[in-house]
């Protein structure tokens, strides 16, 4: 669990306390309205979530939507550390989370003392951060970056200057691939949902479907990065999908985007990739599944746990989320988590 997030007072409500006759979707909004709150979820979950949200979408767009609004709350369904975006992005609106313990396996891999210790052993590198990490370790970079904007913000760089990049080593092996940097050192994380895909089941789901295409996303390894038709950041799939003549696709993320996508395109055929025993279990994430209804209507009723920050944490951060906009300004927001 974040250190940032804090829990509900001992006196809130918990699930015992919910009366199963209410209708929660009915109750979550009355709660929404009475307290001027807007609901934020990630597209990696459930659907019944993403379909009661008032915006749906990656981590940091979904933060700069809900900072140009006027609302007074932010329940952010997703995992910790992108609640804790919307805190840096709208210090003055209370922000709150369904589960405090909805992490990232990208943020626990990336310790701050330990991401401290490795930039110190690189002075002469820039570090750029993924934004899959905690508030105190994007205050330690220098810039943040995205799946979508980091390729851009990359090959602005002087071709002379060394690059750490954290904490997603496959994403940041693809981007030495793409940009032909060999100076980047990588920080050893990966995401779990990512990792279980398998190459040789994708290949035999494909032989099961001739004219589908395969889409995954650069947290993928590279042996599913070399059997896909596209590689690209979440918005980026979705636009693929969406966009591309081909009526059947193999999705390579977590497999609750596909929610979206069979919303968008309902004429089309959506397969989630399987993982090395053939089944697709292996992409939904046990972080993001934690986020339910019944957590949702009891974080508006105790208006919490919610996400706290010190001003001068919050501002650490807040400078290379910044750093990113000024070197990708017209780069598309996209940070999956997961």
């Amino acid at each position: 669990m974040s250190g940032t997030v804090t829990l509900s007072n001992p006196s809130a409500k918990t699930l015992d306390d919910i009366d199963f006759g209410l209708d929660l979707r009915v109750e979550i909004k009355r709660l929404c309205a009475e307290k001027n709150a807007i609901i934020l979820a990630h597209y990696y979950q459930d659907g019944e979530i993403q379909d009661l949200a008032d915006f749906v979408g990656d981590s940091l767009d979904l933060s700069r939507k809900a900072a140009a609004t006027n609302a007074d709350m932010i329940l952010f369904s997703g995992v910790t550390f992108m609640a804790e975006v919307a805190k840096i992005l709208s210090p003055n609106k209370t922000v709150i989370v369904p589960d405090a313990d909805a992490g990232c396996s990208l943020e626990d891999s990336c310790q701050t003392a330990e991401f401290k210790a490795w930039r110190d052993a690189h002075p002469d590198h820039i570090s750029l951060t993924y934004v899959n990490c905690s508030a105190e370790v994007k205050a330690l970079s220098d810039v943040i970056v995205t799946s979508s904007s980091a390729e851009h913000i990359i090959n602005n760089l002087p071709k002379d200057q060394p690059i750490l990049f954290a904490p997603d080593r496959h994403l940041g092996a693809f981007l030495k691939r793409k940009t032909g940097r060999d100076d980047m050192v990588l920080w050893p994380g990966t995401c779990i949902v990512h990792e279980q895909f398998s190459a040789r089941e994708i290949s035999r789901l494909k032989t099961r479907n001739p004219t589908a295409l395969v889409a995954s996303h650069p947290e993928c390894p590279d042996s599913i990065v070399e059997v896909s038709d596209y590689v690209g950041s979440t918005s980026g799939i979705l636009n693929f999908v969406n966009d591309n003549p081909a009526t059947t696709f193999i999705v390579a993320t977590e497999q609750n985007i596909l929610h979206q996508m069979e919303k968008d395109t309902p004429n089309k055929t959506f397969l989630a990739a399987p993982g090395a025993d053939g089944s697709c279990n292996c992409a939904i994430c046990p972080y993001m599944a934690l986020n339910t209804l019944e957590k949702i209507y009891l974080a508006l009723v105790n208006e919490g746990p919610r996400v706290e920050m010190p001003e001068d944490l919050r501002m650490g951060a807040l400078k290379p989320l910044e750093r990113m906009l000024e070197l990708a300004p017209t780069a598309k927001s996209d940070q999956n988590a997961a």
